[in-house]
């Protein structure tokens, strides 16, 4: 991963919403604000300092974003997130910005941009508005009537088309001719400035209660050149179309610097990714003035490729961008033999990078929705593939879908939105369920989450309905959505995901000690277990009995993952995985998972490669699609950077490499590799209790394996039950013939089963070394 740089140290922590900071800055406005669509505005405090403190904590909130300077250096690259927590209340941050401030006067200033309209991912206040609250022994800097204002006369709207109902953002177009310079630095003369206008103390109307902001502050790489891009100067004598490249499908702020002989000529900037999704997403525009300038379009868009359109009589002076994005390392690590695995881990990886910022994303073009199918996937494979602070983005959507509860129990996604409210049954389902929410704390160790939004999850799951033979009875919802394609045996994958949320919820329930509704999740799963076995099982796949369609896929692979199916059932299974392929890649996810749990990795391996071998393979993108294709041959409209066809990283580091927590928060986990023929492969996973190695080398004569496990934790290792003749352990005889030699204090045999033999073993590191018989 590209290195970044953090401009600012943030606090950040989840809400809790019965213990808020208390305020005494006022909500403070233009006074000539009408609240309009994609409008900016400029703050100015100037205030003296006798002395420097050593820790400033600036509390600031908007409606909708911020980009904040202190003595003309910028301190934070687009603060503020989304609106909201809930329906009502309004995220603010934490900066600390001592290191930004000097003895004598100082100046912060502020530019907010008022989306002014909701979308999918944001819910608009319906005004705009600004607080700042800075206080320590040495100062108190409070926004109120004494700041200035401004709305920026440079910034407007883009002609049409305009972005699609799902984005609360509009295309942004600066005219450089009405521009008012370098208004954040300390010697411009803001007197000709509005007085703002004071609005109240928190919480009040329309903001509310301020919830502290959960996640950190982007990173921000600052500008920098492209990957490819025409040498500069560049004079124009026609219309220019050029094209840049970045290192990869990022989000990006475009930047350029020209010199005009003219004012009023139009450049154009947006990526290849305008229409992803079949529907127009962002793009900006720069009206120039006479002279040499330079701008950075301030709303970020993203894709591969950052395309000007250049008038003619300009000249190009350079072309830049700056890549921010979700504050994480690219910590975890898979490699292995297979350059075709290697690929689709690391496009994988790209296209869930590319779909975090607020919150997790379906797709950063058409929609940057907070769909929780899709949020399942992508934090499933944060825990693999990032380092801890990506954990913190999916307890926000924790909160978030909890808080936006409906007094009726209903729960629905995507939330924040200001202009959706459809209940999409299986997929807060799967939310709630043992791939969502107690993934979370299996990964994490988390409980407080946990404790907090258990009785949201109780309330949802009670509002489903029982059939007469003891099956779950479909909820339409707003839409009942099983999966893109078709073949879709709705019924069981409805009593297969609610299978998955009861088994979710009885984990919770436990550790929790509500011991009623324990038992209560455990009779229902028992239940619904009998029926999938007993009526719903024909002999050679499970189906409805009115189902109709050709046996779907994706109900045999959630049998198998959920512990539905028995292991005598497995060979038919596997002849149905065989012969049905219907799953998106959303869902391929669950059938890779059901093969590699049968033991059939080699199949899951050929099966991975023939569904996803187009898009691994294309060499014109980085990420991964939302459809087995693009466009028409897409879902949805097809966008090309849909992290949740990236199933396959968590299968490799997961069932390839073998690493899964047993105990929250890795306490005790497992490293039990199902290498198939794979002959080498490594996974590195940055888990809460420290990095987790493993590697094995498998030959026709031997299986090595080195691990590394933290301290403070156990493993469970497994070596493959492969015709093993003999095992030692870092050179010592552990195990021949069938038989153990005991080593208690490093490492205990506890069992063989036909997949594996396993050990416990303590933190270290070690080499297990199989002989093959």
């Amino acid at each position: 991963m590209k290195k970044f740089f953090l401009f600012v140290l943030i606090a950040f922590q989840m809400p809790n919403l019965s213990g808020q900071d208390k305020w005494q800055a006022k909500w403070i406005t233009d006074p000539s604000s009408l609240s309009e669509a994609n409008s900016w505005y400029c703050f100015r405090k100037d205030f003296p300092l006798a002395r420097v403190p050593l820790k400033a904590l600036a509390k600031i909130a908007i409606d909708s974003k911020y980009w904040l300077w202190v003595n003309g250096t910028m301190v934070v690259f687009e603060g503020g997130l989304k609106r909201g927590p809930n329906p009502s209340d309004t995220y603010y941050d934490k900066v600390d910005i001592s290191k930004y401030l000097t003895k004598g006067t100082n100046t912060i200033a502020v530019l907010g941009w008022h989306f002014g309209k909701s979308g999918f991912s944001h819910i608009t206040s319906g005004k705009f508005g600004f607080i700042f609250e800075c206080i320590t022994p040495e100062m108190e800097v409070l926004s109120d009537s004494s700041w200035k204002v401004m709305q920026h006369p440079a910034y407007g709207t883009c002609p049409a088309p305009l972005p699609n109902f799902r984005l609360p953002e509009s295309n942004i177009r600066f005219d450089a001719r009405n521009d008012i310079g370098s208004w954040f630095s300390k010697s411009y003369s803001v007197g000709n400035w509005s007085n703002a206008k004071m609005l109240g103390t928190p919480p009040i109307a329309p903001w509310n209660s301020l919830v502290l902001r959960p996640i950190p502050q982007w990173k921000d790489s600052k500008l920098v050149s492209y990957v490819q891009a025409p040498n500069f100067p560049l004079q124009l004598s026609r219309d220019t179309t050029i094209v840049c490249t970045l290192p990869s499908n990022l989000q990006v702020t475009p930047y350029l610097k020209i010199a005009a002989h003219e004012e009023g000529k139009v450049v154009e900037i947006k990526t290849e990714n305008f229409m992803g999704g079949g529907e127009p997403n962002v793009y900006a525009q720069y009206i120039t003035r006479k002279g040499t300038q330079d701008y950075e379009s301030y709303g970020w868009m993203n894709g591969h490729k950052v395309i000007y359109k250049i008038p003619a009589g300009v000249t190009v002076l350079d072309l830049k961008y700056r890549e921010t994005g979700y504050n994480t390392e690219f910590a975890g690590s898979f490699t292995c033999t297979d350059p075709f695995l290697n690929k689709i881990w690391q496009k994988s990886l790209r296209t869930l990078y590319v779909t975090m910022r607020d919150n997790y994303m379906d797709c950063p073009d058409r929609e940057r929705a907070q769909w929780w199918g899709d949020e399942v996937n992508e934090s499933g494979e944060a825990f693999y593939a990032l380092d801890t602070l990506s954990h913190l983005l999916l307890k926000k959507g924790m909160y978030e879908l909890i808080g936006w509860q409906r007094p009726d129990s209903t729960l629905f996604a995507p939330v924040p939105a200001g202009n959706w409210d459809k209940e999409l049954p299986i997929q807060m389902l799967t939310s709630i369920g043992y791939y969502g929410f107690w993934n979370y704390y299996l990964n994490t160790g988390d409980k407080q989450p946990i404790s907090d939004l258990y009785a949201g999850v109780r309330k949802y799951l009670k509002l489903w309905s029982v059939n007469d033979d003891g099956s779950i009875k479909l909820r339409q919802g707003g839409w009942s959505w099983g999966d893109w394609g078709d073949d879709i045996d709705m019924e069981l994958i409805t009593n297969s995901f609610y299978y998955l949320a009861l088994d979710g919820a009885l984990n919770m329930a436990e550790i929790l000690n509500r011991s009623e509704d324990a038992s209560e999740y455990r009779q229902s799963m028992e239940r619904i277990k009998a029926i999938f076995n007993a009526k719903y099982w024909t002999g050679t796949a499970y189906r409805h009995p009115d189902y109709k369609g050709k046996t779907d896929d994706r109900c045999q692979a959630l049998a198998v993952v959920a512990g539905i199916a028995e292991k005598g059932k497995y060979q038919a299974l596997y002849d149905v995985f065989k012969k049905e392929e219907h799953a998106s890649p959303y869902m391929e996810k669950y059938v890779l998972e059901a093969l590699f749990k049968m033991g059939y990795a080699d199949y899951a391996i050929e099966r991975m490669k023939k569904r996803f071998g187009s898009m691994v393979n294309n060499p014109d993108y980085a990420t991964l699609f939302e459809g087995w294709g693009i466009g028409a041959e897409g879902y949805g409209g097809g966008t090309t950077n849909h992290a949740w066809s990236g199933g396959s990283l968590t299968i490799l580091s997961q069932y390839l490499c073998g690493i899964a927590p047993i105990e929250p928060g890795y306490k005790l986990f497992q490293i039990k590799p199902n290498p198939g023929s794979v002959k080498a492969a490594s996974a590195t996973v940055q888990s809460v209790k420290g990095v987790i190695k493993s590697s094995f080398e498998n030959t026709d004569k031997c299986f090595r394996l080195t691990v590394s496990i933290p301290n403070g934790t156990e493993a469970i290792v497994g070596i493959p039950a492969c015709k093993i003749s003999q095992i030692k352990f870092n050179n010592k005889v552990v195990w021949e013939n069938g038989r153990a030699i005991k080593n208690k204090k490093i490492l205990e045999h506890l069992a063989s089963t036909d997949s594996h033999i396993l050990f416990r073993i303590s933190a270290g590191n070690y080499i297990l070394e199989a002989t093959k018989e």
